[in-house]
């Protein structure tokens, strides 16, 4: 009997999620097939979670491997794979950081690192950037920028203030003597790719610093190698006082986690999780970030993403206004919608993804081979014409 999983999904799940009728069922590096063979190039990586590429063989084995001894521990108890993740987050975020939360996904790590600003600081007020995008959930929601996210869930949490991204004054008018913290992307993902400066994050860093004020870093899509760096604030030498990280840190199993530097005090039993730190999602991510370093994927990412824009902007690209990004995290800025041009990429074997009206998103896998680039790059040029 033939299955129609798509009219299955249709059926029975909340239509939350505006999709493609595409059912994927198996993936190898970049490329993915869909149940009836058809393969395509995917540079939506699950929003940024698939830098190590589908079914990663190191992956699998420590999934494997892991999974056959224990799946699941309290954090009432210690584990092995928990403290040694611990450990290995210490050693490759910035170093005033110094303690670690472990959660079960990026929304997650945003709400947790609101209640660590507010219950350090005793204050209760956040500033974030216009064009921000840090979750979905009740506290990250409310960082957010775009209103349509918002709409029917207000009210939200009260005491969060925007302002233009990369704009100094204005992020310094709105700080008052009720702020806790300040949260910002290193560059904004889902606001179109937008990178901040090195002189921007030096005076919010400053600022910081005199006012007391929690400086939290969103590194949930920019992380884990994806801009050419490890962390995309080591492009800024920007040290943060809390890192939001998620997506790529498990080679796509669901693990988020909040690194700390030791101004953040958190009494026990004010914070926890059921999931977060389980040792199987601990496994995974162990043999993700050991695959980042020695196979050198922030290199990786930074030769291919020159490689790529250099390319692609050798061509005559009349409906482009701008490329921007860095390393594998592109942006590919439109004079018009993007959506038309996604779809017809989808048809000619390339998946992307937008990042507002008018960008298209860029993030394959860091894994990517030069083969496949040039076959997203020739797509492009043909739908960009």
């Amino acid at each position: 009997m033939t299955i129609n999983y798509l009219e299955l999904e249709e059926t029975y799940a909340l239509g939350v999620y505006a999709k493609k009728e595409l059912v994927l069922v198996k993936g190898r590096n970049a490329r993915i097939w869909d149940k009836d063979g058809n393969e395509y190039i995917d540079c939506v990586s699950g929003n940024g979670v698939a830098n190590l590429g589908h079914a990663n063989e190191k992956i699998a084995q420590a999934v494997s491997e892991q999974a056959a001894r224990l799946i699941t521990c309290s954090n009432m108890f210690y584990n092995d794979q928990r403290a040694l993740l611990l450990e290995k987050l210490i050693q490759i975020t910035p170093a005033n950081l110094n303690k670690t939360f472990l959660c079960s996904s990026g929304t997650e790590s945003i709400e947790g690192a609101i209640k660590f600003a507010k219950v350090t600081t005793q204050k209760t007020e956040f500033v974030c950037a216009e064009k921000a995008f840090h979750g979905r959930t009740t506290g990250s929601l409310s960082a957010t920028f775009k209103p349509e996210y918002k709409k029917g869930f207000e009210p939200l949490l009260p005491g969060f203030g925007f302002v233009p991204f990369n704009d100094f004054d204005s992020l310094k008018e709105l700080v008052n003597q009720n702020t806790a913290g300040i949260i910002l992307e290193v560059i904004q993902g889902e606001g179109g790719i937008n990178i901040g400066n090195a002189d921007y994050f030096q005076k919010v860093r400053q600022l910081c610093d005199e006012k007391g004020v929690i400086l939290i870093i969103d590194e949930i899509q920019s992380g884990f190698c994806r801009t050419g760096k490890m962390f995309a604030c080591y492009h800024f030498d920007l040290e943060p006082d809390i890192l939001c990280v998620a997506k790529a840190i498990a080679g796509g199993l669901p693990m988020g986690a909040v690194v700390c530097s030791n101004k953040i005090d958190v009494p026990a039993g004010k914070h926890g999780t059921t999931f977060g730190g389980n040792p199987l999602c601990c496994a995974a991510a162990n043999a993700a970030i050991d695959f980042m370093i020695e196979n050198k994927l922030a290199e990786q990412a930074q030769e291919k993403g020159e490689y790529f824009t250099e390319k692609l902007k050798k061509n005559p690209l009349r409906k482009i206004q701008e490329i921007r990004g860095l390393g594998l995290m592109i942006g590919i800025e439109l004079k018009g919608p993007a959506a038309p041009l996604i779809s017809m990429l989808l048809e000619k074997g390339v998946l992307v993804f937008p990042a507002g009206a008018n960008v298209i998103r860029v993030l394959p896998p860091l894994t990517i081979t030069y083969e496949d680039l040039d076959f997203v790059i020739e797509k492009l040029v043909e739908v960009l014409n």
